[in-house]
């Protein structure tokens, strides 16, 4: 499966607003399903593709796709396989695309936060390894 990463869009085939039975329909049985319902929160089912590296999350009532997080090797982001970039380069290579407003954070679990609020994506890097990408709609 192609996993190109589209800011504010979604990833290959997989596009922000989908439904869960066009994406079930898509990529198949997920390997698990979570079902969160936080009386605070809107309801929210969580698929877990775990041969694929994503994790998708579908909030609301009748559920769509409104997060993705993926720590999938193969996906490329403006033509790069992005896990293979360092953190310097896939600053420059957001900057190059027009991403500047970023922000960096140390978190509480120890990994690197890079977030660029404009896209609504962040990077998570872990000793200098990128180990996820989410990114929303």
């Amino acid at each position: 499966m192609e996993l190109t990463i589209n800011i504010k869009q979604g990833i290959g085939g997989i596009k922000f607003h989908m439904p869960v039975e066009d994406v079930v329909a898509l990529l198949g049985t997920a390997d698990e399903v979570e079902n969160i319902d936080n009386a605070a929160d809107e309801p929210t089912t969580v698929l877990h593709y775990n041969d694929l590296g994503l994790t998708l999350f579908f909030e609301n009532e009748n559920p769509e796709l409104a997060c993705i997080d993926t720590c999938n090797a193969d996906c490329t982001l403006f033509g790069k396989e992005v896990f293979d970039l360092e953190e310097r380069q896939l600053v420059e290579l957001m900057v190059k695309n027009n991403y500047t407003e970023q922000d960096a954070d140390e978190e509480d679990w120890g990994e690197r936060r890079i977030s660029f609020p404009e896209g609504n994506i962040d990077f998570y890097y872990d000793e200098g390894e990128l180990v996820s990408i989410i990114l929303g709609a």
